[in-house]
C-alpha cells in the first residue's frame, strides 16, 4: 500500500511503525472471509481491508477523524482473525491500536459515550470497584427497562450470584508439591478474580501439583488491556509499568521461569509489553525481558506434563473447545489446550466456525451490544451442534459472554485439568461444590507461606 506521510510525521515512532504495517498490505482481501463484522454486515468498511484504508487516511491527515471512520473502527472486535489469515503478515493489531489512541486523543464523543468508556476503563480494571458495582447491579436487574439503553447490556451481563473473594489472589507464595521444578508468577487479573476466582484457585493447585512454585507478587494487577483497547494509553502503560516492577522484584528475590496468565486476553497484552514500551528508554529493555517470560497457563502445564487422570469416572465426557480469539489469533496457541484435555481423558471436539469471535472482545459486548449479541447467538448455535457436555474456553470474557441460556456449562480448561488430576469438581459443573469421583479430598487452595 502506498503511503503519503511527511518526514515530520514519520519522526513519531507510532507513525513510523504504522507506516511499515500499511506498506505491507497488498489489498488481497483474504482477511474479509474471516472477519466477523464483515461476515455479519457485508460492508467493505467493516472488513480489515476497509478499516486499513480508513486508518491510513486518518493518520495521514491527522487531527479529528470523521464520524464515519470512528464508527467503523469502533465496530472492530480486535479479534485478530485477519492476522491469522493474512499471507503478507500485516500486523493489524498494532495498527488498529494506534488508530484507537488517535481517536481517543482527537475525537470528541457524545458525553454519554465518554462517561461510559471512562467508567468501563476505571471499574473493570479495579476488582474492588467492580465488585461493588456488581453487588449494586443485582437489585437493579428487574428495573432494566427503565434504565438508559447504553446501560442495559452491562446490567444484563451482571451475574445473579457473585462468588466471595478468594484468598488466592492476595500477594503470597504457594510452594510446589514435592521437588520444585519451576518458579512462576501468576497474573491474578482484575475482572476474572471477581467473576470467577475459582480459575486462579485451580491454576495454583494444578501448577503446585506439577512441581511449580507460584508467586502472586505484591503490586501486580490489571495487565492494562482494557484501557489499551479503549485507546487510553496513559493508564494502560501505568498498569504495565507497575506489573513489570512487581515481577522484576519477584525475579530478583527468587528467580522466575515464567509469568503465567490464565486469561488469554491478558496473556496477549503481556507478550506485547516490549512493543508498547519500546520508545521509553527507562522501560524498553525491562518490558522486553518481562514479555519474554509471559506464558499462557496451557503452555506451562504442557511443558511440565500432566500426570495420569486420578480415575476414569469422567472419561467420555465431551468437551467442546472454544478457542478464544486472543489465544488462537493473538498468541497462536491452539494445540496445547486440546492436547492437555485429551490427555486428561476428555473427548475433545472443535466448535464449528471456531475462527469467528463470540462477541465478547474485552468491552465490545458492552459498547457494541447488537453486533455482540448476534455473534453470541451464532457461537451458541455452533456449540449446540457439537452435542458437547461441557464447553472449555481459556478467557474470562468468552466464559462470561457464553454462560447461561441454552449453552452447556462453560469452564476454563485449567479447571478441567485440575479436576482430572485430583482437584475439586468445577463450580459450574457442581453448583459450587463437588469432588471428582474416586479422588482424595482436595482443599480449595494449597498451603501458603
Amino acid at each position: 500500500m502506498q503511503t503519503e506521510f511527511t518526514l515530520a510525521q514519520l519522526a513519531d515512532p507510532d507513525i513510523a511503525a504504522s507506516e511499515k504495517i500499511l506498506r505491507s498490505c497488498v489489498h488481497c482481501g483474504f482477511c474479509t472471509a474471516t472477519c466477523p463484522t464483515y461476515v455479519l454486515l457485508g460492508d467493505e468498511l467493516d472488513s480489515p481491508r476497509g478499516r486499513i484504508y480508513l486508518l491510513k487516511n486518518m493518520l495521514e491527515r491527522g487531527g479529528p477523524p470523521a464520524p464515519e471512520t470512528v464508527r467503523h473502527i469502533d465496530r472492530c472486535l480486535s479479534c485478530l482473525a485477519c492476522m491469522t489469515t493474512c499471507p503478507s503478515g500485516v500486523n493489524y493489531m498494532h495498527l488498529v491500536d494506534h488508530g484507537r489512541r488517535h481517536i481517543a486523543a482527537h475525537y470528541r464523543r457524545p458525553w454519554s459515550e465518554r462517561l461510559l468508556r471512562a467508567a468501563l476503563g476505571r471499574v473493570l480494571s479495579r476488582p474492588v470497584l467492580l465488585r461493588l458495582l456488581l453487588l449494586a447491579a443485582r437489585p437493579a436487574k428487574p428495573l432494566a427497562a427503565l434504565l438508559p439503553r447504553r446501560l442495559r447490556p452491562a446490567l444484563a451481563l451482571a451475574p445473579h450470584r457473585l462468588p466471595s473473594p478468594s484468598p488466592v489472589d492476595r500477594p503470597q507464595i504457594f510452594p510446589a508439591v514435592g521437588i520444585r521444578r519451576r518458579r512462576v508468577a501468576l497474573l491474578s487479573g482484575c475482572a476474572q478474580q471477581v467473576l470467577a476466582p475459582e480459575i486462579n484457585e485451580a491454576t495454583v493447585r494444578l501448577l503446585n501439583r506439577l512441581g511449580a512454585e507460584v508467586v502472586v507478587a505484591p503490586k501486580s494487577g490489571c495487565c492494562g488491556a482494557l484501557q489499551h483497547h479503549l485507546g487510553h494509553a496513559t493508564p494502560a502503560l501505568a498498569f504495565a509499568r507497575a506489573n513489570i516492577a512487581a515481577w522484576e522484584e519477584a525475579h530478583v528475590t527468587g528467580g522466575l521461569d515464567a509469568i503465567v496468565a490464565n486469561a488469554s486476553g491478558c496473556g496477549t497484552m503481556l507478550k506485547d509489553y516490549g512493543f508498547l514500551l519500546r520508545s521509553d528508554p527507562a522501560w524498553a529493555g525491562r518490558a522486553a525481558r518481562i514479555a519474554a517470560l509471559a506464558r499462557d497457563a496451557s503452555e506451562v502445564v504442557a511443558e511440565l506434563g500432566l500426570p495420569p487422570a486420578v480415575d476414569g469416572a469422567d472419561a467420555g465426557l465431551t468437551v467442546a473447545y472454544h478457542s478464544a480469539c486472543s489465544l488462537q489469533h493473538g498468541q497462536h496457541i491452539e494445540r496445547q489446550p486440546k492436547s492437555l484435555l485429551a490427555a486428561a481423558e476428555f473427548r475433545v471436539v472443535d466448535v464449528p466456525e471456531g475462527h469467528l469471535c463470540c462477541g465478547s472482545a474485552g468491552t465490545y459486548n458492552l459498547l457494541q451490544p447488537d453486533l455482540a449479541g448476534r455473534l453470541r447467538a451464532r457461537k451458541l448455535a455452533n456449540i449446540a451442534a457439537t452435542g458437547a457436555d461441557i464447553v472449555a474456553a481459556g478467557n474470562i470474557g468468552c466464559i462470561t459472554q457464553l454462560a447461561g441460556g441454552a449453552a452447556p456449562p462453560i469452564v476454563h480448561p485449567i479447571e478441567l485439568l485440575d479436576w482430572a488430576t485430583g482437584g475439586p469438581k468445577p463450580r459450574a459443573l457442581a453448583g459450587g461444590a463437588g469432588q471428582r469421583a474416586g479422588s482424595a479430598a482436595t482443599s480449595p487452595m494449597p498451603p501458603t507461606r
